[in-house]
């Protein structure tokens, strides 16, 4: 009796910590409509303010909380709406979620930032953990106490806010009808940005009261992630029921505690089931709850991407292997193996372009599917030992198909779910795989059979061979995976342009409409799922191998979010997004941040510097994936509207290619180094568009734009300024005579 009232209370207090959490997701989503994945990450780094006033800097208990929550939570939540969500109402899904994932991504290298990970911070329970009293022979502390009797308080408060008061009933309706909403007098943005205020106060009063609770140690990524949790309870409310939210984080947190107490300890799995619960009570909690219609109408983004035509795509393919093979010339042994590993993420950001940019499904955990296909790769297709072991195409064709089964075994419980709930129901999934497959490093004994599925917690897959097909040397291997990259990205391009993909086309616009013509999107639904993560676990396969040895933080939960964050800022709808994007979530800001290290310590005079360019390096992915709201077709399709605008400026675009050819000619020969060839040549592609507006405007803008630019002072012209066509179109503009055609000098005047 003992054990059980015990361990209820201990899931009473860990269940009133996950509903005062999951009641700021609640709050937010009801008056912005938007998903805040960030949410745990705010926790996190609220926590981390309180350590530093409280313990770093000493303040007194009481002043340390005010200021956390009184000052830094509010603000957090203002800051948050005020400059990046109030721009997001007429994005499409996948733009928000990539928003609030960039930020949780930002605050986990701005806590890295400030509070080095390796030195160790720990948080006492308020009164200390020897403060406590005693209900039915059970003890519990003074902290735990306080957690049960503020989420009391804040769900009563909560209940009478949405349900008493005009302020309430206003905020529920704001995501709803804002217009509406303003004709009745009230502020849309305002009661937004107020609830926003109080969701973000209640996630860092979740991150200080669960960190004691869950052994004290401040660690940002086991914060956020435990903080995350709360995404089942939220979920249970259908994010609009704060009782329905607070019954289920009790269940989740009971839960929890009783795997502990009544579990056989001779179940070596026991302890990543309990860890794991949350995602799987995630998991079955999306699939049971039922979902909202399909929507009839079409919906209506800033979303705009062009798809190239076949042949475009093959010659951009047979270009992309060709400019490889010769950057490859410029680099040494360690940089090749380096690109290769970037090459092999492309290839999974090329799932997420067939699956949501073409599709308009969501998935948060591509890398996932890739660990899949390398456990079945590295336990049936490895052929020799020792130095003469190899990877045999048995072993990836195996992995690609159990890989895209898999796939399609977690798409079909949600093949109902839409948007949102497609998205948290696949980050489920790859956090359940983290915490139960990649951490079991146990020996299991099946049919007489002993194995282990994630051996010694790492995985060594050797290269590739396949008769005269080497991919032990490292030139070989980045050949391949590029020659590989172009091929999928071809066949991708071609199944968009085909009636299939058409089919995807219509389901992303309209699932109502496309499943009103006939079109089963079950099958629409399960088809993509499954070759998208078939393409996956190809990648998967090929970056372990060039890895040579992966763990299970090798695919974790947050390589996957900020695979999917770059790959949308490049541009989701693109083959060459998900090359840019793979290749800056696999080397890009690693490299970058590296270099800045190794500076550091050759320049000790300078490391003060150097290490502020590091972690500004860091924290500029996140940055750069907040950005994506103000440009949500990507960076690529920026760059690709840009040169369509030099069609006819040859000679920019002649010149600009001769820079870059020239810069490689002097690389090659050593007179420049590699880094002054990359920064010239990405400085050339991006700034060309802008050069060839400067040099032939006239075959650049528009008529409007050329006009826009013209604007000069009328005493200027004929004196200091040319008289143009261009300026007397202006001026008639301005003077309201209509524009003249173009004639004899006759007509000419009788237009004067």
């Amino acid at each position: 009796m003992n054990t059980f009232v015990t361990f209820t209370i201990l899931g009473l207090v860990l269940g009133s910590v996950y509903a005062i959490a999951a009641s700021g997701l609640v709050l937010t989503y009801n008056t912005s409509g938007i998903f805040n994945f960030a949410h745990g990450a705010q926790a996190m780094l609220g926590a981390f303010i309180y350590w530093q006033l409280r313990y770093g800097w000493e303040l007194p208990t009481v002043v340390a909380l005010l200021i956390s929550l009184v000052l830094v939570g509010p603000l957090m939540g203002l800051g948050l709406y005020v400059l990046i969500m109030k721009g997001l109402r007429d994005t499409a899904e996948v733009t928000k979620i990539v928003v609030t994932v960039s930020i949780l991504l930002g605050m986990l290298s701005i806590s890295h930032w400030f509070w080095h990970p390796e030195t160790a911070r720990t948080m006492q329970m308020f009164f200390g953990d020897q403060s406590k009293i005693t209900v039915f022979g059970a003890s519990i502390r003074y902290h735990e106490l306080i957690c049960i009797l503020v989420a009391i308080a804040i769900a009563v408060g909560l209940r009478i806010l949405f349900t008493r008061t005009r302020a309430g009933v206003a905020m529920r309706g704001v995501v709803d009808d804002p217009e509406l909403l303003r004709l009745n007098g009230h502020n849309p943005e305002r009661l937004a940005a107020l609830s926003w205020a109080m969701g973000s106060t209640l996630a860092v009063l979740a991150g200080i009261l669960i960190t004691p609770i869950s052994g004290g140690t401040l660690e940002a990524n086991m914060l956020t992630l435990l903080v995350i949790d709360a995404f089942a309870a939220a979920m249970f409310g259908r994010l609009r029921s704060i009782p329905r939210t607070f019954v289920g984080a009790v269940v989740l947190g009971l839960a929890g505690t009783y795997v502990l107490a009544y579990f056989p300890t001779s179940w070596s799995w026991t302890s990543n089931f309990r860890v794991s619960l949350p995602m799987i009570a995630l998991f079955v909690v999306l699939i049971v709850l039922p979902q909202d219609r399909l929507r009839g109408a079409v919906t209506r983004t800033r979303e705009r991407y062009h798809v190239p035509s076949v042949r475009k795509a093959v010659v951009w393919g047979v270009a992309l292997i060709v400019i490889v093979y010769l950057i490859r010339l410029l680099m040494v042994t360690s940089a090749v193996t380096t690109l290769t590993i970037g090459m092999t993420f492309a290839i999974i950001a090329l799932s997420l372009t067939l699956l949501t940019g073409y599709a308009g499904e969501l998935n948060l955990a591509p890398v996932s599917f890739g660990a899949i296909a390398t456990i079945v790769a590295f336990h049936f297709g490895i052929s020799g030992s020792g130095l003469a072991a190899h990877l045999n195409l048995w072993g990836i064709v195996v992995g690609v198909l159990v890989t895209a089964v898999i796939g399609g075994l977690v798409a079909l419980p949600a093949l109902r779910l839409r948007g949102l709930y497609l998205a948290l129901a696949t980050m489920a999934f790859g956090v359940f795989l983290s915490n139960m497959v990649l951490r079991d490093t146990t020996e299991h004994e099946m049919f007489g059979m002993k194995y282990s599925l994630f051996k010694d917690g790492n995985i060594a897959l050797p290269p590739l061979k396949i008769g005269p097909l080497d991919l032990s040397n490292e030139t070989v291997f980045l050949m391949t995976v590029t020659a590989l990259f172009s091929v999928l990205g071809v066949g991708v391009i071609a199944l968009r342009n085909s009636g299939y993909g058409r089919r995807l086309a219509a389901m992303k616009d309209s699932p109502a409409g496309s499943a009103m013509l006939g079109q089963s999107l079950v099958r629409l639904k399960l088809s993509v799922f499954m070759i998208s993560s078939g393409i996956a676990g190809l990648g998967g396969i090929l970056m372990s191998s060039a890895m040579g040895s992966v763990s299970g933080e090798s695919f974790a939960i947050m390589v996957s979010l900020s695979l999917l964050m770059l790959t949308v800022v490049a541009g989701i709808g693109y083959v060459t997004g998900a090359l840019f994007g793979g290749l800056m979530a696999g080397i890009g800001f690693a490299v970058i941040m590296v270099s800045f290290t190794n500076l550091a310590s050759a320049q000790p005079e300078l490391e003060g510097m150097w290490l502020l360019l590091d972690n500004i390096a860091a924290v500029s992915p996140a940055l750069i994936g907040i950005g994506v709201g103000a440009n949500p077709s990507g960076t690529v399709h920026s760059v690709i509207e840009g040169y369509r605008r030099l069609t006819d400026a040859r000679p920019v675009l002649i010149g600009g290619a001769a820079v870059v050819l020239l810069t490689y000619v002097l690389a090659l020969t050593g007179v420049l180094g590699n880094w002054w060839f990359a920064s010239i040549t990405i400085a050339v592609v991006f700034m060309l568009p802008v050069m060839g507006e400067m040099v032939m405007p006239r075959a650049v803008l528009t008529p409007e734009e050329l006009a826009a630019k013209a604007t000069v002072v009328p005493e200027d012209v004929g004196i200091d300024v040319p008289y143009s066509p261009e300026i007397r179109d202006e001026i008639d503009r301005e003077l309201g005579i209509p524009q003249y055609q173009g004639g004899s000098p006759k007509e000419l005047t009788a237009h004067v």
